[in-house]
């Protein structure tokens, strides 16, 4: 269920992270222009296949690729599950996968996802009192470390 993911994995990749990043971020970044302009699919697909980043990400397909996680080194950068399948279990067994996998120890998540951060939190991370700048907004991330 859990896989390494393939470049034509890539749209389906671009499209939950369009979709999830528009539901999730638009409130607390009241950003039209980017949620709605500058993020777009098409552009998204090709960014992870040019870059190498679709290289370091896994999904969960069970038939539909349903959620990815993108890990580099120690590091989640990424983990979005499709707003149509969340709450279903595919983040935590994406999250259980990479904690089994590699040796995982921290992230950053934006400061006022709160959703995220007791996602997290239930499956071992708290928070380190560590935050920076997110890129272009005035908005922060947070650091969390793994402590189990």
């Amino acid at each position: 269920m859990i896989r390494k993911a393939k470049e034509e994995d890539a749209s389906r990749i671009a499209e939950i992270l369009v979709f999830v990043k528009r539901m999730n971020y638009r409130p607390i970044f009241q950003d039209d222009v980017y949620a709605f302009v500058e993020l777009q699919v098409l552009p998204v697909a090709k960014k992870y296949i040019e870059a190498g980043i679709i290289d370091n990400m896994f999904v969960y397909d069970d038939g539909i690729v349903k959620g990815l996680i993108h890990i580099e080194e120690k590091e989640i950068v990424e983990l979005y599950v499709d707003c149509f399948f969340q709450n279903q279990g595919i983040g935590s067994a994406l999250i259980e996968y990479a904690k089994a996998q590699f040796p995982i120890t921290f992230l950053w998540v934006i400061e006022k996802n709160t959703a995220a951060i007791r996602f997290y939190e239930a499956h071992g991370f708290r928070l380190t009192g560590t935050k920076k700048p997110e890129e272009g907004t005035t908005e922060y991330l947070v650091k969390m470390e793994r402590y189990e």
